[in-house]
């Protein structure tokens, strides 16, 4: 396999996607380890990374993507490998159940919709933005509980509930993502919502969506869990919340500030903050 095609996988960007399949795991009654590991796999080693690939090899992007500063130029390797990776994760995904397998045959599909020509969602920027934070949020979230054998638990309201908190964070985090690349995709004809808003508005957005989710998710596990959980999850985020301000401060002196590294920055911090708390929820 080609070296390019390795990094167009972009493996470590799975670890930006991690605090879904987390919480999600920590929601449920109880865990089958064997069964939550399988699907940790399947969803970070295959089919995150082939979605990644996927939307790679049409983007053919020049300038930073995430977690890549500088991509190497995609071959046609990367989409037969994008290709083959989904399918190896829907085969095997059967062995949990079909509605886990189909759930991924739907989220790869849809993946495929957001980055195709034919289609691109990613041109589209109210539906590209509802698309991304439902599917990487709220399905997903189900996803994982499907897999783990919890079908009957679906509907049950703090299931949906955890399920449209992980949609709302993604509303709030996934402009951020589109922040440093204005130039490139308005270049590609791509009109994101950070796009549509500008830099600073990009940052007042995710703003509101970030007070917002805060306010829901203290309301959250003040219900369903107890009021120092709800501390301990707003105390965890605290680092995001002042390199967020730190980095909105020099973004409005400068606006090449809103760059490649200050935006991977600010995820690695969010992520890591997330995947720690929803760690410690799930072994609590």
């Amino acid at each position: 396999m080609k070296k390019s095609t390795i990094v167009h996988l972009r493996f470590p960007f799975s670890f930006f996607l991690l605090p879904v399949f987390l919480f999600a795991a920590a929601c449920l009654p109880e865990t089958d380890w064997l069964k939550l590991a399988l699907i940790f796999v399947l969803l970070h080693f295959f089919l995150y990374p082939a979605s990644n690939g996927y939307n790679s090899y049409y983007d053919k992007d020049e300038g930073s993507i995430g977690g890549v500063k500088v991509p190497p130029k995609v071959t046609k390797e990367l989409y037969y490998v994008s290709w083959v990776m989904d399918v190896i994760a829907i085969v095997i995904g059967l062995v949990l159940s079909w509605q886990f397998a189909a759930m991924m045959l739907v989220y790869g599909l849809v993946s495929k919709a957001y980055s195709h020509p034919s289609i691109r969602l990613k041109k589209r920027p109210i539906i590209g933005w509802l698309t991304a934070g439902v599917f990487q949020g709220y399905f997903t979230f189900m996803m994982v509980c499907v897999g783990m054998g919890y079908q009957s638990l679906l509907f049950s309201p703090m299931l949906q509930w955890a399920g449209l908190l992980s949609t709302l964070l993604l509303f709030g985090s996934y402009p951020m993502t589109q922040v440093y690349q204005h130039e490139e995709d308005a270049r590609r004809g791509d009109i994101t919502l950070s796009l549509i808003l500008g830099v600073l508005d990009t940052f007042h957005f995710t703003a509101v969506c970030f007070s917002i989710s805060m306010a829901l998710f203290y309301w959250f596990f003040t219900t369903y869990f107890s009021f120092t959980m709800a501390l301990l999850f707003l105390v965890s985020l605290s680092p995001v919340l002042i390199y967020f301000g730190y980095w909105y401060l020099q973004v409005r002196r400068s606006q090449e500030q809103a760059n490649f590294e200050n935006t991977m920055r600010l995820n690695l911090v969010s992520s890591a903050c997330l995947n720690a708390f929803f760690t410690w929820l799930l072994l609590y």
